[in-house]
């Protein structure tokens, strides 16, 4: 389950784009084994740096320079209202896209 969640992020476009596939697999393996309640802190870092490394943090976003931009829908809504999902974007990979250059 949690493998099929990771592959519909955004990120996952970059993830395919870089042949990350191993990547992704070993951080799902590691993030499981860190939940548990016997494991190594050290186990805990490591799934971070990988988290990072994935672009699945804010600080591994900035580093990677991607951005997920939000549907237009949403730029349309008033103020603290959210876009239901029946009319959000068939596919959140596509909001994913790299920053050019050092700006953002």
């Amino acid at each position: 389950m949690l493998w099929v969640k990771m592959w519909a992020k955004p990120q996952a476009l970059m993830w395919e784009r870089y042949g990350q596939e191993l990547e992704v697999a070993l951080y799902v393996r590691r993030l499981v084994e860190a939940e548990k309640p016997e494991s190594a802190v050290v186990l805990s870092t490591l799934v971070r740096q990988m988290a990072d490394s994935l672009g699945l943090t804010t600080p591994g976003m900035r580093g990677n320079r991607w951005r997920i931009d939000r549907p237009a829908e949403e730029d349309e809504t008033p103020a603290g209202t959210r876009v239901p999902p029946a009319i959000a974007p068939a596919s959140a990979r596509a909001r994913l896209r790299a920053v050019a250059g050092g700006s953002g």
